[in-house]
């Protein structure tokens, strides 16, 4: 890993960390971006303390895609070269809230603010990866391409998030069809024991005691490999768990349907 430069979403806690710390590790130059400033400076610490490069960090929350393009002319403008860009940032909203952009929160955070992010950064990533993290959970919901708003009456959590898990694998995809250069992958990294659904105490209490979810540095294992394995043997557009590639549900393996979602959100980005 060593010379690479590395951008991690979500990195102030979870698989966010554990890949930023396992980067930073090998030698890798990483980026941190959390949204909580008092996380992500314990998170820069930590990763600080492997001994690797030392770290870089900004602040953005997904929720305001302002700050998604501050974060893209500040990596702009300090780095040449992004050789792996991971998309990690995300989560579940237990009740309907909408964005200062207007759309539901969990499109927007866990696929539009990504999605914007890599095309803002597509020339630096020429020759590069990106990984986008996305769930088994994107067999529960399916995104409309047509209506990235939604509404309180008919609001589901998982439905909303296994839709926006599932715009993660189809914007891989799509990605890989688009930009022959770019190695663009997707990967589900297990249950793990993390910070997810910290707005409803009692999934959070699930995610915090249950006694069979994976750790940090398991769920990350997929990520690292996808970002450092030789190119060969990655599938371009792939979805992956455990190291594997995995076929997703039917509508999110169909290119066309890929391809509209692309310019859907591509227009709601003002891309």
């Amino acid at each position: 890993m060593e010379d690479l430069t590395v951008v991690v979403t979500g990195a102030s806690s979870g698989v966010g960390l554990a890949a930023a710390t396992a980067f930073a590790r090998g030698g890798a130059r990483v980026v941190l971006v959390g949204r909580d400033p008092g996380r992500l400076d314990a998170a820069v610490d930590q990763v600080r303390a492997t001994g690797g490069p030392a770290p870089d960090s900004f602040r953005a929350d997904f929720a305001r895609l302002a700050e998604v393009r501050a974060l893209a002319s500040y990596l702009l403008d300090r780095y040449p070269t992004i050789d792996v860009l991971a998309n990690n940032a995300g989560g579940i909203v237990s009740s309907y809230a909408r964005t200062v952009d207007g759309f539901e929160m969990t499109i927007q955070t866990n696929h539009l603010a990504p999605f914007l992010l890599t095309n803002l950064l597509r020339d630096r990533l020429r020759g590069g990866r990106v990984v986008n993290t996305a769930s088994d959970a994107h067999r529960r919901g399916l995104v409309d391409p047509d209506d990235l708003v939604g509404g309180a009456g008919r609001y589901d959590r998982w439905s909303a998030y296994g839709a926006s898990k599932g715009a993660n694998i189809l914007f891989a995809a799509e990605a890989g069809r688009r930009w022959p250069d770019v190695l663009s992958t997707s990967y589900h990294p297990g249950v793990v024991r993390t910070r997810f659904g910290s707005d409803s105490p009692l999934l959070a209490a699930f995610y915090r005691v249950a006694p069979f979810l994976t750790t940090p540095e398991g769920g990350a294992d997929t990520m690292v490999w996808l970002a450092t394995a030789p190119a060969a043997d990655i599938a371009q557009g792939g979805y992956y768990v455990k190291r594997r590639p995995r076929r997703p549900a039917p509508k999110v393996a169909d290119p066309q349907f890929a391809a509209r979602l692309w310019e859907a959100s591509a227009k709601a980005v003002g891309l």
